[in-house]
């Protein structure tokens, strides 16, 4: 509740949280945003479950799929959980783009549970790390293949407008146009340089018809000061702070006029061409549309479900053993049964769609641009496209 004031300060419509226990209960604070007309973008992973950027092969695993299960397990039933995140920066640099194959496995799991458990349509994409070498390759990668290998959107974080600047001279018009027939929604998921004093100026570009029709809006990185300088306030126990980075972002929000309409986004949904290998994109093990196999310990899952999860205090599961051992056959990831009846088989959320989270309308995922409204800390709404 402290915190959800200041969000409201800023007239933000949604949060991303990178951590979360999926043992907890979050009907409240999930309420709570609710209440505040404020959507959440979830990542899955925690440090000790997830893909190991370093070994990726032995990371993806039974175990390891049983906690991201049980995370969205805990949240589907909320209506103001807008989307999963399947990954953040496993790729960082030209040498461990081995690991996409890895990360768009587990996109393809998320996706093959949610239908097999029931759920609503909650898009899951991934976030992708500023590596200009290779974020194109990665985006293409991510909306090649069988529909069920596709992402549902595909995000990176983009740090390149330092202020004060123009939409040319950051690159964002180069990118624009790079990304111009992109045919998945497609934003950002940090933005916020501090090279220089931060005033925000890319909002306004951000949300403007020159951005709109390919960028879907964009979350601000970030909320609490936590050493990195990137912090709107600092927090001390109940007392929060604003930073002048707080009151720069919030006169950019309120200076800058959202949006209308569909944003004249790309509508034809076709899938990209596959990136070929090269010095910049290393994927060798898997190639072109290729991925490992779901483990074998966690196809179960698909109709029993997860169960309960770890937790932030579980063991970890990047070396827990039962790891893909073979090439998964074209469109493997299609559920072949769906639970009917409840959205999420977690016992903490049996209430979760009721309340005050049940008078948000979730969005549903139309293939093509997600126009936001506002953004924030971590914020982007998938309006027109998806209402």
């Amino acid at each position: 509740m402290r915190d959800i004031a200041e969000f409201k300060k800023l007239g933000i419509n949604t949060v991303r949280v990178y951590t979360v226990d999926n043992t907890a209960n979050h009907d409240a604070c999930m309420a709570a945003l609710a209440n505040a007309g404020i959507y959440l973008a979830l990542d899955v992973n925690t440090p000790n479950y997830s893909i190991n950027r370093g070994t990726p092969a032995p990371s993806y695993n039974a175990v390891y799929l049983q906690s991201i299960f049980a995370t969205m397990d805990a949240f589907a039933g909320y209506s103001n959980t807008l989307l999963f995140f399947s990954g953040n920066e496993v790729i960082n640099d030209n040498t461990t783009t081995d690991c996409a194959p890895y990360v768009k496995a587990v996109t393809r799991d998320m996706k093959q549970y949610r239908t097999s458990r029931g759920m609503r349509a909650i898009p899951i994409g991934y976030s992708a790390a500023d590596v200009s070498e290779n974020r194109y390759e990665m985006a293409t990668y991510m909306n090649c293949g069988t529909d069920d290998q596709r992402s549902d959107f595909f995000a990176f974080n983009d740090y390149s407008w330092c202020d004060p600047n123009t939409f040319e001279g950051s690159g964002w018009a180069a990118k624009v146009q790079l990304y111009s027939n992109y045919s998945i929604p497609l934003f950002l998921s940090e933005y916020g340089c501090i090279q220089t004093k931060r005033q925000f100026q890319e909002v306004s570009a951000l949300y403007n018809s020159e951005m709109t029709n390919v960028y879907s809006g964009g979350l601000v990185y970030e909320y609490s000061e936590e050493g990195s300088g990137y912090g709107l306030v600092n927090i001390s126990g109940n007392q929060v702070t604003e930073k002048s980075d707080f009151t720069a972002l919030q006169q950019a929000f309120q200076n800058t006029q959202p949006p209308s309409g569909d944003g004249g986004y790309q509508s034809n949904n076709q899938p990209a061409s596959c990136p070929a290998t090269s010095d910049t994109w290393q994927v060798t093990a898997f190639t072109g549309e290729a991925l490992p196999a779901i483990p074998q310990g966690a196809v179960q899952y698909m109709k029993n479900g997860a169960g309960k999860g770890p937790g932030l205090t579980g063991d970890g599961s990047q070396n827990a053993g039962g790891a893909s051992s073979g090439t998964a056959s074209a469109g493997s990831g299609s559920a072949t049964a769906q639970v009917t009846g409840s959205s999420s088989t977690s016992s903490s959320t049996s209430t979760s769609s009721k309340g005050a989270a049940a008078g948000l309308t979730p969005p549903q995922m139309a293939y093509g641009g997600f126009v936001t409204v506002a953004v924030m800390v971590l914020s982007s709404f998938f309006g027109a496209a998806l209402l």
